[in-house]
């Protein structure tokens, strides 16, 4: 008997032995405990140091943590008392580790490699701080790592010190987008008061909850013995007096959402739960921030991605402070123009409004916001949905980089060959048509056109450098839209034509700081890359100003929404083939920014959803918001830029090509039908005058003729590409017929495929 005890023994050790070396090497120290999670806030600042929320981690199910950290001093002694009761009755005298528990935990599951049950308070204190990644895993390997780190932090930190840690991390229920973790936040969302106020009565309650809170909560009933029994075991311990537990036992306490019926001896009459979302109002009553308006959250959730891959874990929920590129101004008014957009039923949207001269993120918002707390999801910066016809002012930029002119003109008809795209209605003028009258109208074919002589392969080559990255197989079809990017990156992308033709990659953080003040990561200057010469940059941004001023809505006018009045703004709109995805992209003096409208999980809009409409609002309202109070200011207009009416429409030149005679992207040069059209002495619209730093307006529309039948005069119908008053019913000056689904959405994949309709705007 004894020699086969004694050989249980020996295989024993030998198993410890070898579960030591092989999992207990390489262990993180209990020193970190103090640099862990629970240990203190991380804090968000803006642009000007102004506090604008805090960061906390995701335990338990996962979601984001409700949680306020408070000392010992600050927890209510029955509280301390109850739980050390419920949890770990020998908590005070063992060291670290309950073995007799843990026995019982090996015994059960050893074998089937499912551990469960046994652990002490400062095993959890381990599980959910130092072994934190090994949370969810019920294995011999944590099991063990928990024994022998509890055993070390015992060792070394006082008994209180878990204990503080334990009630600060300790998972008290689903408080719904966010968990409730840490003994304020369950005191605040189950009776509405700080930890410090918990009676006896409220304090067995959340004891009880704690091995299955959800739950729990939700049979008050069934559960209430839990309290007397626990009340009992506080009494046979000495934690209070049999007279405390009795009147404790009697003390009628109410939980967040339940009307209950008390009886005089402390039996429940009746129990009824009438809002189980009582606990997650009350967290947000309590919360110390604005969270009845969520400020902020979308930028928040975007430094926490952009900051943990970079410090960690540890680092970034240890404490200390962020600090941003944020402009309050600017995210308000993003917030604002979300709040406010009209928006077809079940989509939502995605905002992002960056500083052109060090691509800084000043806004984000990644929902469309109801009121209610935002998900998780963050359309601003997560999203890669189709861009459409907001890529064609990149391709016409790169057109011009290699010597095109915006009167130089392209032909609309019809491509051969195994790729045959069509114009948004399905029609072709089969005449020469602007580089500027085609960005205008948005016409796919002689884009098409213009990606063929550019070059696709140069032209990826140009979306890279703009932080873009091109479809493996976009061919052709990417002049059109066929990438895939999101808001941020749109924004940082169309930012460079309001820069000067440098771009800057899009950032959040300048800046983040440890508890102590140390330095752990700080964003490297912004450098830049010069992506466009100074003066093609400027003819770029002059046709984005085309776009929103040369036509009128009478004229079929594809972004005029996006005007702000006494401000210059340029930008493109963009649709995808369903009309899955709705963009428009732009600049204004001092912010860029994009905004995209779809559904969050694909899917068509409604037919009379288009960019003109939805997404453009959004961003002229936002936009408008972030220049509000500024001092005016206009474009910083390079040397070397001259202007000419070509057409009706005033253009930017280069000074060395003003005089040149416009050629024809065929191949030959044509003179004839390509004229240089001067002003009347005396029209309804002149174009302004060239001035330093600025543009002149957006150019003649050609003379008024009357209005409807408010007597109003308006703008005459847009000229068409021979230098003619389009009157066709349902001519290019048709609006309606702007509202037709593109092809530029996921059919398009380059040659041997007919997209059908493509690039609607």
């Amino acid at each position: 008997m004894f020699r086969g005890a004694g050989t249980l023994l020996l295989l024993g050790a030998a198993a410890a032995g070898g579960m030591y070396y092989a999992w207990g090497r390489d262990l993180p120290s209990v020193a970190d405990l103090d640099v862990l999670e629970y240990s203190g806030q991380t804090r968000v600042y803006d642009r000007t140091g102004q506090l604008v929320g805090t960061l906390t981690p995701s335990l338990g199910s996962g979601n984001s943590v409700n949680r306020d950290l408070l000392p010992l001093s600050q927890i209510s002694q029955p509280l301390r008392k109850a739980v050390v009761t419920s949890e770990d009755r020998r908590f005070y005298e063992h060291h670290g580790v309950d073995y007799l528990g843990i026995a019982r935990g090996l015994l059960k599951g050893l074998l089937r490699n499912d551990l469960e049950g046994g652990s002490s308070i400062t095993q959890q204190v381990v599980k959910n701080t130092l072994l934190s990644d090994y949370n969810q895993a019920r294995t011999v390997e944590r099991k063990f790592k928990e024994a022998l780190l509890a055993y070390q932090l015992d060792r070394d930190f006082d008994k209180n010190k878990i204990l503080n840690a334990y009630l600060n991390i300790v998972y008290w229920g689903d408080g719904g987008p966010r968990d409730i973790v840490g003994v304020q936040s369950a005191a605040r969302a189950y009776f509405r008061k700080d930890a410090s106020q918990l009676t006896l009565a409220e304090s067995a309650y959340l004891a009880t909850l704690i091995p299955a809170p959800n739950s729990r909560y939700r049979d008050f009933a069934a559960y209430r013995p839990l309290m007397r029994s626990l009340l009992d075991r506080m009494v046979e311990d000495g934690r209070v007096t049999r007279a405390q537990a009795n009147e404790a036992w009697k003390t009628p306490i109410y939980p967040a959402g339940w009307r209950i019926g008390w009886n005089a001896d402390g039996t429940v009459r009746s129990a009824v739960l009438e809002n189980a979302d009582r606990l997650r109002q009350n967290l947000e009553a309590t919360e110390q921030r604005t969270a009845s308006r969520y400020e902020y959250q979308s930028y928040l959730q975007a430094v926490e991605k952009e900051l943990l891959p970079k410090v960690g874990r540890r680092a970034l929920y240890g404490g200390g402070k962020i600090f941003t590129g944020m402009d309050i101004q600017a995210q308000q008014s993003a917030e604002r123009a979300s709040l406010n957009a009209r928006l077809p039923d079940g989509a939502t949207l995605g905002v992002a409004l960056v500083n052109p001269a060090n691509g800084e993120a000043l806004a984000l918002v990644g929902q469309k916001l109801t009121g209610d707390r935002p998900g998780d999801w963050n359309n601003a910066v997560q999203a890669r949905r189709q861009v459409g016809s907001s890529i064609k002012p990149l391709l016409y930029t790169l057109a011009l980089s290699q010597g095109w002119k915006q009167s130089d003109t392209v032909l609309d008809s019809p491509i051969q060959g195994d790729y045959q795209p069509q114009n948004y209605d399905g029609r072709w003028t089969g005449r020469f048509v602007t580089m500027r009258y085609a960005l205008d109208h948005s016409l796919n074919l002689p884009t098409v056109r213009i990606g063929q002589e550019v070059g696709i392969d140069t032209f990826e080559a140009k979306l890279r450098q703009l932080g873009l990255t091109p479809p493996a197989q976009g061919g052709l079809s990417l002049s059109i839209g066929t990438l895939e990017a999101s808001p941020l990156q749109m924004a940082a992308a169309y930012a460079a034509f309001a820069n000067g033709g440098v771009y800057h990659a899009p950032s959040l953080v300048r800046r983040f700081e440890d508890k102590s003040g140390a330095a752990v990561y700080v964003r490297p200057a912004p450098t830049g890359v010069r992506v466009w010469d100074a003066q093609t940059a400027w003819l770029g941004l002059d046709m984005l100003r085309g776009v929103v001023n040369d036509l009128t809505p009478y004229q079929g006018g594809l972004a005029t929404k996006a005007q702000i009045s006494g401000w210059e703004v340029g930008g493109k709109t963009g649709t995808t083939n369903e009309i899955k995805d709705l963009w428009f992209a732009g600049v204004a003096p001092g912010v860029a920014g994009a905004v995209w409208v779809g559904r969050q999980e694909g899917g068509s809009l409604p037919s009379w959803a288009y960019s003109g409409d939805v997404p453009t609002p959004v961003w002229q309202q936002a936009v408008a918001g972030t220049l509000a109070g500024r001092s005016r200011t206009t474009f910083a207009e390079p040397a070397g830029i001259t202007y000419r009416v070509v057409r009706q429409v005033n253009m930017a030149f280069r000074e060395t090509e003003a005089d040149q005679e416009p050629v024809a992207r065929d191949g030959s040069r044509r003179s004839a039908p390509v004229q240089v059209v001067r002003p009347d002495p005396e029209p309804a619209a002149p174009p302004v005058p060239a001035q330093p730093g600025g543009r002149p307006g957006g150019g003649d529309s050609g003379p008024a003729v009357p209005g409807p039948a408010d007597g109003r005069a308006r703008p005459a119908p847009a000229a068409d590409p021979g230098g003619h008053v389009d009157r066709r019913p349902g001519g290019h000056g048709n609006r309606a017929d702007r509202r037709r689904p593109d092809g530029t959405g996921p059919s398009l994949h380059g040659p041997g495929q007919c997209p059908g309709r493509a690039g609607r705007q």
